[in-house]
């Protein structure tokens, strides 16, 4: 039986009905594009000023993305939605440090995630951005081919180091890392870090996994590429599959650089190679592990028909599913009823530090076309089931 992603009582059961009503105030705020934006422009400066509206935020809209301040705290939410067989990808989302001292302080507080994960079943995965480790200009100068000096080698290897120490780590403990794609004009270096921590890690099991942009219209074909490579080393693929974050600013810099935009036409192509992504990977589970990181309900319906007819287990043991803490639950809770693996991107850190990744995603639930919609008539149809 395929999951139903409209039964609102299996997707909030875990939520309390102030939880719901607060829920239902951000959403119905995040429609308003005017709205958002004021909003965000005042958080931003009253931060800056140093104004007292932490509370405010934290009460709000950090806790409905974000799991906590501390890893303590995000354990807590964690042990939350497990009970509903929900897991979850601890990510601590500070973001935008800058500095090698900076980059090697972040290395002990991943590896301590990556410990706690591996002694809580709930949290197979934690997540790492390789701009958390690496200065953005010296990927960007790689990724360009152009020649480094001997302190930007040096300084490249000290990046190598670390992403390896954490993925060294991970394998050692038996917590699984997602490594984030990054803008495509410092894509290559990351993409090639990630295949040769794969090579070193991804054995016998998949313990690292790259991600594919597959709003990119040459991810479908570096997928492929990708998975060739693997097998030709000896190595399993861990295949994370998203749309994609950054396109607005992808389009902009190709328009102001005169180069072809890497991003597709449309919506349409992004769709059609997104799930023709998800049924490669299906069609080839020997060789790879597969990560379908998705709000689209119809992608996950598809890809859970595919398992179906096709006799993949539900709790197949290299198919995960994912959606962002405090969205599109209605897919994550009606999945991991129906028994296939499911977990939640779950961020934490200080509430200034993750203020970024919070506000992408009130400007994700403005600009996306009919995603607050959707989150805001499954909370009133909830809303109404509980008679509230």
């Amino acid at each position: 039986m395929l999951p139903q992603f409209d039964n609102t009582e299996v997707a909030f059961k875990y939520r309390s009905n102030k939880e719901l009503k607060r829920a239902r105030f951000l959403f119905a705020s995040m429609g308003s594009p005017a709205l958002t934006k004021i909003g965000m422009a005042l958080t931003k400066v009253a931060i800056d000023w140093h104004l007292p509206v932490k509370g405010i935020i934290r009460s709000t809209i950090f806790e409905q993305f974000c799991g906590g301040e501390t890893m303590e705290e995000a354990a807590g939410t964690a042990a939350l939605i497990g009970q509903y067989g929900v897991g979850v990808i601890l990510d601590y989302g500070v973001e935008g440090k800058e500095g090698e001292a900076e980059f090697d302080k972040a290395v002990p507080e991943f590896i301590k995630a990556i410990n706690y994960a591996a002694s809580q079943k709930n949290i197979p995965f934690i997540s790492v951005k390789v701009t958390g480790f690496a200065r953005f200009a010296l990927l960007e100068k790689i990724h360009s081919k152009a020649a480094l000096s001997p302190d930007e080698h040096a300084e490249w290897q000290r990046v190598y180091n670390r992403i390896n120490e954490i993925c060294a780590a991970a394998k050692h403990a038996g917590t699984m890392v997602l490594i984030d794609a990054e803008e495509s004009w410092i894509q290559q270096p990351v993409d090639d870090l990630t295949d040769a921590m794969m090579e070193l890690y991804n054995t016998d099991k998949v313990f690292i996994f790259n991600t594919f942009q597959m709003y990119r219209h040459d991810r479908l074909a570096y997928l492929k590429k990708s998975l060739d490579l693997a097998i030709s080393k000896g190595y399993l693929l861990g295949a994370k599959l998203v749309r994609g974050a950054y396109m607005e600013k992808e389009r902009n810099r190709a328009a102001e650089k005169g180069y072809e935009s890497p991003i597709q036409p449309d919506k349409a192509s992004s769709d059609r190679d997104y799930d023709a992504a998800v049924r490669y990977c299906l069609e080839r589970l020997d060789n790879l592990a597969l990560f379908i990181g998705t709000h689209n309900e119809k992608s996950c319906l598809e890809a859970a028909r595919y398992m179906q007819e096709h006799n993949i287990l539900a709790d197949h043991p290299r198919v995960y599913f994912s959606q962002l803490f405090g969205m599109s639950d209605n897919i994550s809770f009606n999945l991991a009823h129906h028994k296939y693996h499911v977990a939640k991107y779950l961020p934490y850190g200080p509430v200034q530090d993750v203020l970024p990744y919070l506000m992408r995603r009130a400007q994700e639930n403005t600009s996306v076309a009919g995603q607050t919609g959707r989150e805001l008539s499954l909370i009133n149809q909830e809303m109404q089931r509980r008679r509230l």
